[in-house]
């Protein structure tokens, strides 16, 4: 017989989890093992019931989404952690990710779709929503163009320059640059000021920033 795969379903809402469970437990070779209504509810559930995994809000009292998926995973045998939520902003996802989660989905994800995405991970395969997904894909190419364009931009630089532009994005004020570079605090204003006409740009902060986009800092 196939291995049934057991599930721990992890909302605050009373009313998502009985939906999830009614769901779930009508699918074939899905059995929900229990739930729980924050995180660390979720951590002493996995203790007791040993889910292959487990579908975990964000936002709960006490320990959140992204904290309990840590520490589920930093486990010897941990279970799968599939994110399901209606917070979908680019950060929950990579905070998701991180974490250690292998799915992100969002809590309208067409039923049939959440029970497929729970036989996927429980077999070793990561799933993300298609709509995630294609934003991930549009934010690593808008980085990807912009480390390009800031290394053309500073390409731009002198030897010294550049020295004083990672300066910049490394916190360091004019003095700590003269002294590091053994220069003039006069002098270090000066290659500020020619880096800011050189690049077109208006402060310190977008030297910073540029440096940070070209993988300098």
């Amino acid at each position: 017989m196939a291995r049934v795969i057991r599930v721990l379903l992890v909302d605050d809402d009373a009313l998502v989890r009985a939906g999830l469970s009614m769901m779930l437990d009508g699918a074939a070779g899905i059995t929900v093992v229990a739930e729980a209504a924050d995180g660390q509810e979720a951590v002493t559930a996995t203790d007791a019931h040993a889910p292959d995994v487990v579908l975990m809000d964000l936002r709960m009292p006490r320990v959140d989404g992204i904290t309990a998926t840590r520490r589920l995973r930093a486990r010897a045998r941990p279970p799968e952690v599939i994110v399901l939520t209606t917070f979908d902003t680019d950060e929950n996802v990579l905070h998701a990710l991180r974490a250690g989660a292998a799915g992100f989905l969002l809590k309208d994800t067409p039923p049939p779709q959440i029970v497929e995405a729970v036989v996927r991970v429980a077999a070793g395969d990561p799933i993300l929503s298609p709509r995630i997904t294609r934003r991930l894909m549009e934010r690593t190419v808008a980085q990807a163009g912009a480390y390009e364009r800031a290394r053309a931009a500073l390409a731009a630089l002198t030897p010294r320059e550049h020295e004083v532009a990672l300066a910049i994005a490394l916190g360091r004020t004019n003095a700590d640059i003269a002294a590091d570079l053994a220069m003039g605090v006069t002098t270090v204003k000066a290659h500020v000021s020619s880096i800011l006409t050189k690049l077109g740009l208006d402060n310190r902060t977008q030297i910073a920033l540029l440096a940070h986009d070209a993988g300098l800092a």
